[in-house]
Parts: C-alpha cells; structure tokens; sequence
C-alpha cells in the first residue's frame, strides 16, 4: 500500500488515514485506518498529531459515494443474539449438514441429472438462522475446517460468505436465503465440464476457457429446472461473472445492469476463489484479495459493494491467528465492527508456542492488562499453517 504524508493543517474531509505519527493507543481514535467525514475528526487529529499518513488510492468519501454506499443497504436491522461460544456449538451441527446436503446434490447431479433442492433448501436456511443470531460462529467454522474437495469447499465458502455479507448489508432473511443457495449453487455447472480441464495447472487455451465460461449457464439451466428452489437464485448465478466495466461473461454486462445481489455474487465468488487452494494459483491471504479487489473496485467490481465488503471482513477475519505483543498466540473468534483492532480472541499458545489448556478469551476493546502498564494488543497476524497445533481442534 502507498502512503501519502500530510500535515494535519491540510487534511480534508473524505481522505482516508492510515498512520499517526504516534501509536494509537492513548488517542479517541478507535481504529487504525478511518474516512474524514466530519471536522471534528480533523479537529480531534489536530490536537494529537502534527502529520498523518493518508492512503491517496481511497477516493474522497464525498456525498456521491455515500450515497451509493447507502443505496445497497436494506433495512432490517440485526443483534447478535447468541455469543460465540455458544453458537458454535449449534453451527457446527448445521455446517456438517450444510455439507451432506451440498455433497448429496452434487452426487445426485452426477448419477441421475436431478437436484434434491428440497433438503438443499432446508439446510441452507438452518445455515442462514445461525448467522443471523451470529455470524461470527459460521465464519470461524468455515475458516478453520479443512475442506474437502474443492468443489465442496467452494460452495459452502462462497454461500456462508455471500448469507453473512446479505446480513451486514441489512438484508431480509428471504433475501438471505437466496444468497446462500446461489453461493452453493454458483460452480454446479462445471459438473459439465472434462476433468482434464478444471484441473489443468497451466494456462487454459482459448478452446478450453470457452469451455469454461459455459458453466454459467449450465448452472442457470440446472437450476432452472429444479423444483423447489425460490425464484431469483438463477438470476444470480447468471451475473457471478459479469463485471462493471462489461469486460465479464456471458453477456458483457456493466454497471446497473447487474443487479446487487449479481455484483455480491460475482464479488465474493472472486474472494473465494483468491483465498482458496488452487492448483492454478498461489492462495492469497484475506488481506492481499481485499487489497487486490479494492485496486479493482469501480472497474470489474461494484465499489460501494467492495468498501462494504471490507468493512465486513474486517481487519483481523474471523478465524485469523495472530500474535499478541505479549509472544503469545491467539485465534480471532468474534469481531468488533466498531473498533477493529480489538476483537475477542482465544489464546491458544503460550510465548513459547506451547498450548494452552484451557484457553484463555480476551475481549480486547475491554482492554485487559497484559502487564500493570499495558494492556493487550494485536502485534501481527500470522499464517496457521506454521503453527504447532490445528486450531480447528478447539472448536470442530
């Protein structure tokens, strides 16, 4: 990321901050990385630092852009009604049946060309009551379990993510529902496809990648003409390729001809397919994809949607590990929308590397105390493959 040094006699309204010139700790600011969108922020910023770094790439948040951001919100507002540690116990159950489900369309697909829609249907909306009480839960299970085929792992990332990012976006459990069962349902196409072709390591040839893109509509035909699915999840995975500058695919659509739901479709089926092992391409980290699409956001994705996208994936993920500046290791199990930097965390190895038993919960905006002068704090995220233990063992 580029940064741009400012006095804070020139900030203006609509630039993003990145960097203080001081630590965080001790300033009103709750998080590392914010909009100017009022004076007294300017003002605030003032009174503690003489320069701030800004990020130049992130537009000016003028009242356009507001208003667009505002324009894909719904308006049904949620409360996390269950903790985490309680949800998760139930989500588990549901994930498992999410799985089955999922695993039992693709083989009935396979052997007789019919979907069983109905118990698709049935888990799914189990799947999206659970992230409704809370998200958290589901996110943390779908991050931390080991996937099975890639196809399997695909659908229930894509579907988790796209129910969870409905409902940060405030949308009506029915339009929920939807998300999820197109999320499941967006790649089932390429059941049509030749194995030799989705799993080929090298670049695809221009036969083949015509072949490829034929899965949308192989999908959309195979949903189609499955009874029991709501009206709407076809029109979705009819647009998951689609992108805003019209350079997408079947159809070359741009802009307001794709719909919402389309454009969270084709952004988070993108997410996923970064963030997932591919025998094509490196995995990216949740950071570098967010990073990527933002670079992107205006041209191949909607941009209010990818500002929002971000806001909801956070800083630290769900599911993220991360070292404390005490050496110790936690996993990030529940987010804090309003200060990001702090989320509730498990510490799950000592300043060792050693485990602990039995794990410690922090809620970090709490701000508890590391030693009598500092309290705990995230000093950097770390991948979970170079840890001693599974993380998965605590919670699956």
């Amino acid at each position: 990321m580029f940064k741009k040094l400012v006095p804070v006699s020139d900030l203006q309204l609509g630039m993003y901050v990145i960097e203080l010139d001081r630590p965080w700790l001790g300033t009103p600011f709750d998080f590392q990385g914010f909009p100017l969108t009022s004076p007294e922020q300017i003002q605030q910023l003032r009174q503690y630092c003489k320069v701030v770094y800004i990020d130049p790439e992130r537009e000016p948040w003028t009242p356009e852009r507001r208003k667009a951001a505002l324009g894909v919100h719904g308006t049904t507002v949620y409360q996390e009604t269950t903790p985490v540690e309680k949800e998760v116990i139930t989500a588990k159950d549901i994930y498992l049946s999410c799985e089955a489900a999922i695993k039992h369309a693709l083989e009935g697909l396979r052997s007789h060309g019919e979907i069983d829609s109905q118990k698709l249907t049935g888990a799914v909306s189990s799947m999206t009551e659970s992230i409704q009480r809370n998200p958290d839960a589901m996110m943390l299970l779908n991050t931390l379990r080991q996937k099975g085929s890639y196809e399997l792992g695909r659908a229930m990332d894509t579907s988790i993510l796209m129910v969870t990012f409905g409902r940060f976006l405030q949308f009506a459990k029915e339009r929920l529902e939807i998300l999820g069962l197109a999320g499941m349902l967006l790649d089932l196409g390429k059941t049509k496809l030749p194995d030799l072709v989705l799993q080929k390591k090298d670049m695809l040839s221009p036969d083949e990648y015509e072949l490829v893109k034929a899965h949308v509509m192989h999908s959309v035909d195979l949903v189609s003409g499955a009874e029991a699915l709501p009206p709407g999840v076809a029109d979705i995975i009819a647009l998951h390729h689609e992108r805003q500058d019209g350079s997408g695919y079947p159809n070359g659509l741009k802009g307001s001809e794709i719909s919402i739901d389309g454009a969270i479709a084709g952004l988070v089926d993108s997410f996923s397919a970064l963030t997932s092992a591919r025998a094509y391409a490196e995995q990216a980290s949740p950071s570098n994809a967010l990073s990527l699409m933002h670079k992107l956001r205006g041209k191949l994705f909607h941009e209010a949607l990818v500002e929002q996208f971000i806001q909801c994936i956070g800083i630290y993920p769900v599911g993220s590990a991360v070292e404390l500046n005490t050496g110790e290791v936690a996993i990030v199990i529940a987010q804090n929308l309003v200060r990001r930097l702090q989320p509730r965390v498990m510490v799950i190895l000592d300043r060792n590397w050693k485990a602990i038993h039995p794990q410690l919960i922090l809620d970090l905006v709490k701000e508890p105390k590391a030693s009598a002068d500092e309290p705990y704090r995230i000093r950097r995220t770390l991948p979970k493959d170079k840890l001693p233990i599974d993380p998965s063992e605590f919670f699956l």
